[in-house]
């Protein structure tokens, strides 16, 4: 006869009496999701630049005009001094003078930022005003869609001489321009987002007694404000397109002027670390509105979060 085994019988080792067992220590989903999101943010960025130092190495670019990142990044303190034209434009001393290059890339770095956060607010909010206005009112949608539907493909570029007209030189042609290329654009959204608004959600409303006006400001304007949101963080990468054609050509200093300063000197290396710089600085900014997104638009869905456990 053959005895199994049975599960109940089997040995076991009782704990130490008052010796709890101890178990590994987890870390919080919150800090697990943010750690991951940083190792394939690394992992993109690496293989970019793996892909980019294996043509160097392999001779397929040439150094001198595409310098490989180990170059033009180990290269900082060099490349810094020629981000004091903030000192020569405001003070119009030499090159020599004026802040460190760390102070002279932050004066930089945050003098183009603010132009790009001036020019989106002011776009923002006169092209959700004037779009909620045009489906609100009859006569102002008369007079204003036609010549906004005209000069919303005009590009930002053929503005520029109207801007330095205007403005001459400095911050406001620079912030006008960022304002005129996303304008007319928050503007057709804005009024694409009002048609699109569920109609269950208006009759509803009308049923339960709300006003014109308290069907917009309650129901309306919550309902297009996630997805304006989507276009405005879609604008942010366009107002840095066009803010750096206007610091070239209309701003003594910002990083634009850099990137021109480096293609009058030949200087790849400066370009391609003021464009890391861009990069950077555009990425932050993208991260700012995600969370501002996040915390102000609670009860609007995550995009891929939401719909990744399908």
């Amino acid at each position: 006869m053959t005895i199994e085994p049975s599960h109940s019988a089997a040995i076991r080792i009782p704990a130490a009496a008052g010796v709890a067992p101890q178990r590994a220590p987890r870390l919080p989903p919150a800090l697990v999701q943010a750690g991951q999101k940083v190792f394939w943010a690394c992992l993109s960025l690496g293989l970019f630049a793996g892909i980019w130092e294996f043509c160097w190495a392999a001779g397929w670019a040439d150094p001198k005009l595409l310098p490989p990142p180990h170059i033009f990044l180990g290269d900082i303190v060099d490349q810094a001094k020629f981000f004091n034209t903030v000192s020569r434009w405001q003070v119009g001393v030499g090159q020599d003078a004026g802040p460190s290059p760390a102070m002279a890339i932050l004066y930089t770095v945050l003098a183009t930022t603010g132009r790009v956060f001036a020019g989106l607010a002011i776009a923002a909010m006169l092209g959700i005003s004037v779009g909620i206005a045009v489906r609100y009112f009859l006569p102002v949608e008369r007079l204003i869609l036609p010549t906004v539907t005209l000069l919303a493909p005009v590009s930002p570029i053929a503005w520029l001489p109207v801007a330095i007209f205007l403005f001459g030189i400095g911050n406001k042609p620079a912030i006008f321009m960022v304002v005129i290329a996303l304008l007319f654009h928050m503007i057709l959204a804005t009024i694409t987002q009002v048609d699109g608004v569920n109609r269950n959600f208006i009759n509803v409303a009308r049923t339960m007694g709300a006003s014109k006006r308290q069907t917009y400001s309650r129901v309306i304007i919550p309902a297009i404000l996630p997805q304006l949101f989507v276009v405005l963080r879609f604008n942010l990468f366009g107002a840095w397109m066009v803010v750096l054609v206007a610091e070239a050509t209309g701003v003594g200093y910002g990083l634009g002027q850099v990137i021109m300063l480096g293609r009058n000197t030949f200087n790849p290396s400066l370009v391609f670390f003021t464009i890391v710089l861009i990069g950077l600085l555009g990425f932050g900014c993208d991260w700012v509105m995600r969370q501002m997104q996040r915390k102000l638009l609670y009860w609007a869905p995550q995009g891929a979060e939401s719909l990744r456990g399908l």
